[in-house]
């Protein structure tokens, strides 16, 4: 029997990631929630197929194996190991539990906005549940320490409150649709706080950056810088179309007789039209930068762009470094 091409790279993405379309095809495939619910068992499968083919490096389909069962290990892969470190990642902090955690969180936001308790309480449990996802998803070349990961947590936390009860103060006597919108503004605030202070050793530190072939070339805190604004960016673009056209969508809604009727589905509805929402819009919004940022020379503190001119010459015009998700 003849051997087959393996035909895909099993160490990058299968589509340009140069391109929006390239990547949005790429996190259509890894955040698919359908994974969450994947054995542990098959996860490691899947894992010990992939670095089976990369230690013998032959490029073509091992016998007994199909092309389309190494590209569902592949996707398994992508969706559940840590691209720095290659290690699993815990289930809640996975893109791919964005969907499925994210609709519950969002929905119970949107509909519990009317007391205070109530907006703490959400607000609390969404901040616990960005933590973990932001944790997850760091640059996992940049080590942070407990203590660090508390004091990030608390900050993200109260932001999060100071901003949503503030504002459900504010907004009293505000028409009802302003009250509705304030659960997004506590949203967008807490990830202008929670993710830059989780990942605050690659801004002191630096991250690691690399040229076109991934040889080290030393550490950057402006790459960081970069990279975790444009996360922050997707983050809040993730959750923009939901927390903004639905509260317009149920403010609508609720005007109509029937739904009065059935205030107890008023939560549920809401829940799934936030997962609808958010099955296009979380690899959309990971989509909006590449995941291996770039970053020219010339924009690179003065001290490292002179070691890599003295070493490389004009050989390296840019760096590159995995900017998280």
């Amino acid at each position: 029997m003849a051997a087959v091409p393996l035909g895909f790279d099993i160490d990058a993405p299968r589509w340009d990631q140069s391109t929006f379309v390239g990547r949005l095809r790429h996190f259509l495939n890894i955040t698919d929630p359908r994974t969450v619910l994947v054995s542990e068992r098959e996860l490691d499968r899947a894992r010990a197929v992939l670095l089976r083919l990369r230690a013998c490096r032959a490029g073509l389909v091992p016998p007994g194996s199909s092309r389309e069962q190494l590209l569902y290990a592949k996707k398994l892969y992508d969706s559940a190991f840590h691209p720095d470190s290659g290690e699993k990642m815990n289930l809640i902090g996975r893109m791919s539990f964005q969907v499925p955690g994210g609709m519950a969180l969002t929905g119970c936001m949107l509909q519990f906005y009317r007391t205070v308790p109530a907006v703490v309480f959400w607000q609390w449990v969404n901040q616990s549940f960005n933590a973990i996802v932001n944790y997850t998803n760091r640059n996992a070349a940049s080590p942070i320490s407990l203590a660090q990961i508390g004091v990030a947590y608390v900050t993200a936390t109260t932001t999060a409150l100071a901003t949503a009860v503030g504002l459900n103060l504010y907004t009293k006597r505000a028409p009802p649709l302003l009250a509705r919108w304030v659960p997004f503004a506590a949203v967008a605030a807490a990830n202008c706080v929670n993710i830059p202070m989780m990942r605050q050793q690659e801004i002191i530190h630096g991250v690691s950056v690399t040229d076109e072939d991934n040889n080290e070339l030393g550490h950057s805190r402006r790459a960081a810088v970069k990279g975790i604004a444009q996360v922050v960016v997707s983050r809040i673009t993730m959750a923009a179309p939901g927390m903004i056209i639905l509260p317009i969508v149920m403010e609508r809604l609720e005007k109509f007789p029937f739904m009065q009727r059935i205030r107890v589905l008023h939560a549920p509805l809401q829940v799934l039209l936030c997962g609808g929402f958010l099955l296009f819009m979380v690899p959309a919004a990971c989509a909006l930068f590449p995941q291996r940022c770039s970053l020219a020379l010339a924009d690179l503190e003065p001290e490292l762009r002179d070691r890599i001119v003295a070493k490389h010459g004009d050989k390296v015009p840019y760096v590159y470094f995995n900017k998280g998700l």
